[in-house]
């Protein structure tokens, strides 16, 4: 007799889609353009709605600094710009999540010091204590943080996917390549296609 194993436990993360970063009147909007283009908004909300009718866990994601900017790595060239910008400040509209996301004020918030949502924060603690094996990735951008994210989750033995439609990089040109380098550790889906995850 073959028992069938249990499904797996899963996490949708929504990563960076706040005002700076996603939003055309950010101050760092290097995806925001893409992704309107790209319909990567709804994208995220079919995926959130999905993830909630099938009893996910949500984590929504956000990079952020204190006022100040006593937090930031200043020789960092990613990052360092941001002070200068007066971008990713917690607290301030341009850390706030995009207005049209849909999200639930009891939505859980993970705020992350740099790239990796895994790097300095209690993520894979909480998903160890969760359960959580397999994390669904949407956000920005396509080319590093949702390429962090998924490198780390693979090498921390977690199964990946990745909701195509539902994510952006600062061009349609940088985004297809890191779709076909994360086809290599991830599985890759659409918005739509996540129903039909077992």
């Amino acid at each position: 007799m073959v028992i069938d194993p249990p499904p797996v436990s899963t996490a949708l993360l929504l990563i960076d889609l706040i005002n700076d970063l996603s939003h055309p009147e950010g101050r760092a909007p290097s995806c925001a353009a893409q992704l309107v283009a790209r319909g990567g908004i709804a994208g995220a909300n079919r995926a959130l709605a999905i993830a909630r009718g099938r009893g996910w866990a949500v984590v929504l994601v956000k990079v952020g600094f204190a006022a100040g900017y006593t937090d930031l790595p200043a020789a960092s060239p990613v990052f360092g710009p941001a002070a200068r910008a007066g971008a990713l400040r917690l607290g301030q509209w341009g850390t706030d999540f995009h207005g049209d996301l849909q999200i639930q004020p009891d939505d859980p918030v993970l705020v992350k010091p740099r790239i990796s949502p895994f790097f300095g924060t209690r993520l894979a603690a909480d998903l160890r204590a969760q359960g959580i094996g397999r994390l669904v990735l949407a956000g920005v951008s396509t080319a590093w943080a949702i390429q962090a994210a998924a490198r780390d989750a693979h090498d921390r033995d977690l199964q990946v996917v990745v909701v195509e439609d539902a994510c952006a990089a600062a061009s349609a040109a940088e985004h297809g390549h890191s779709i076909t380098l994360l086809s290599r550790i991830a599985t890759v889906t659409s918005a739509a296609g996540l129903a039909a995850l077992a």
